[in-house]
């Protein structure tokens, strides 16, 4: 008997468990599309590495609205990150497969995540590689591909992704790395940043090592081969 009534209460606090961040993350995704996101996961766990060791960074970040960051940013990071942005619902199911059939044979591993992807995880969860961790970065997704629109998962992308060490965000990282605001990046400027994106704490898109150089030019490249990202379509 006592067996039976501890399995119902189990059962009954996982349904209330399960319950509340389903409601919860609903919440927090509808609130997100139309209102600034003040802080992720990764500005605070960057922010508390940095105590502990001693060298704190802080959080320098800027919400610029997306009409007042340049397309060559925009662009950019679609030519880098994800070519089928506007056209996906947030998996790139081709680039998975290859990247899987990459990591199969390879020790460099290779990523498909999406920006709505990368957008999901940077605003709602915690950097690992864990399945459980996984599975939370898709159910997010899903959550912004049907309430948020394309222009307000790219907007949140430039505003919360870090770009430097302790710099989060165009608005952040356009001043400290040339001293312009986003609407004035150039082509150039805008591929430097987004060729340090994969390690944004170690890279520098002012002074570019010669890796991160071939990755701006080869950015720029892309950048001239796709149109021009139009939202109102």
């Amino acid at each position: 008997m006592k067996t039976k009534n501890l399995k119902k209460t189990i059962t009954r606090w996982v349904l209330r468990i399960v319950l509340f961040f389903f409601l919860s993350s609903l919440a927090a995704t509808i609130i997100y599309s139309f209102i600034r996101v003040p802080i992720t996961p990764l500005m605070i766990i960057r922010l508390t590495e940095g105590l502990f060791s001693g060298d704190p960074v802080g959080i320098h970040k800027k919400w610029t609205p997306i009409k007042e960051i340049s397309p060559n940013m925009v662009r950019a990071v679609v030519a880098s990150e994800d070519q089928l942005f506007l056209e996906h619902n947030g998996f790139d199911f081709n680039a998975i497969d290859k990247a899987r059939k990459h990591n199969e044979h390879s020790r460099r591993k290779r990523g498909a995540s999406t920006i709505s992807q990368q957008t999901a995880k940077n605003v709602f969860l915690w950097p690992a590689r864990t399945w459980f961790r996984k599975g939370l970065e898709v159910y997010f997704t899903v959550l912004i591909e049907i309430f948020w629109s394309k222009e307000r998962i790219m907007e949140v992308y430039l505003n919360v992704a870090e770009m430097g060490n302790g710099y989060y965000g165009v608005g952040a990282a356009a001043p400290h790395f040339f001293n312009k605001k986003p609407s004035q990046l150039t082509k150039a400027e805008a591929a430097a940043i987004a060729a340090c994106l994969p390690d944004p704490r170690r890279r520098n898109p002012a002074k570019p090592s010669p890796y991160v150089a071939g990755r701006r030019n080869a950015i720029l490249r892309h950048m001239n081969q796709i149109n021009p990202i139009d939202f109102s379509k």
